[in-house]
């Protein structure tokens, strides 16, 4: 499979949903992904789950996510996947959240490499499309064995292979070694997608320059400025990127509070939308102004008034 682009937006439990995917490849990422999905959780029929597979022409090509430590669930949950009209199956090796490494799955599957094996062996068997897989630099520095496990992995017939260069135990602190990435590049045959500490476009072309990776994987900076994958693009080919106006994100705003109302309906999109217009606003001025208003609304009647306000009363210089 071919992308259109290098830059790949990271799955992100509770956030990547139908809506902002669409948002996301709009912006110009090459690749996005649905959130975590849980293998068990596919195989039981459960309809919420079920609900994370769908996806919509315009999102193409979009990869699913897959958690779980059984070979046999991932493998069939692996084929539905496939079944449903996803691009990519990626295995989750990688969550360090207590709720999934207790059951063996995400990153406490890099501490038993057999289980690994087994687990990629019966889904690669399963399935006909990509099959890739997200680790971390290991589960301690004590286990540091990321290129041990990629080697694993590239031998299990896995197609590609993204790194987030810490350790489980450090969850998201400290800072992203990314000479691992180069070393995974170096080692491996398939293409190596980097990931971690990339919040600004600079800084993804910083680390392709640096590691020669195949693929930037873009995640928490996008919910803030699901701008960068454009600006990235931009920056690559002009040594310059457009910074959003004032009307760029109202348009973007109610750009994605339509889809959720489409995606989950009016009353749960006005609720998920408190939290994003914060994010949307993130650097803009008189915020504690719209923590104000974001309480207050219900519908869209007070979404609408709340978004006209707020931006009514900045200028563009209020940007700089």
């Amino acid at each position: 499979m071919e992308l259109r682009n290098w830059l790949v937006m990271a799955p992100m439990s509770g956030k990547t949903n139908l809506p902002f995917r669409l948002i996301a490849k709009e912006m110009g990422a090459g690749l996005v992904s649905t959130e975590m999905i849980s293998a068990a959780g596919l195989s039981r029929g459960q309809a919420k789950t079920y609900s994370y597979v769908a996806s919509h022409p315009d999102e193409r090509p979009v990869a699913a996510q897959l958690f779980g430590s059984e070979a046999d669930t991932m493998a069939s949950s692996a084929r539905i996947i496939a079944e449903k009209g996803i691009d990519v199956v990626d295995i989750n090796m990688g969550c360090p959240a207590k709720k999934v490494v207790k059951t063996g799955s995400g990153a406490a599957l890099m501490r038993d490499p057999q289980k690994t094996a087994k687990i990629l062996t019966a889904v690669r068997r399963s399935i006909p499309v990509p099959l890739t897989v997200k680790i971390r630099a290991g589960w301690s520095p004590e286990e540091a064995n990321a290129l041990d496990i990629a080697r694993v992995i590239e031998g299990c017939g896995a197609d590609g292979i993204c790194i987030h260069p810490r350790f489980a135990t450090q969850g998201f602190c400290g800072k992203a070694d990314w000479t691992l990435i180069r070393k995974m590049k170096e080692a491996l045959k398939i293409p190596v997608i980097g990931n971690g500490d990339v919040s600004a476009p600079s800084l993804a072309l910083q680390m392709r320059s640096e590691t020669n990776c195949d693929g930037v994987m873009i995640g928490r900076a996008a919910l803030y400025n699901p701008w960068i994958f454009k600006q990235t693009l931009e920056l690559e080919q002009r040594g310059s990127f457009a910074t959003p106006d004032l009307n760029d994100r109202q348009r973007l705003i109610r750009r994605h509070y339509a889809l959720l109302i489409g995606y989950i309906g009016e009353k749960r999109a006005t609720q998920v939308m408190r939290g994003l217009l914060l994010l949307y606003t993130k650097g803009l001025p008189n915020r504690g102004f719209l923590k104000g208003l974001v309480s207050e609304l219900d519908g869209k009647e007070r979404f609408f008034a709340a978004v006209r306000t707020y931006f009514g009363g900045m200028q563009e210089e209020d940007l700089s």
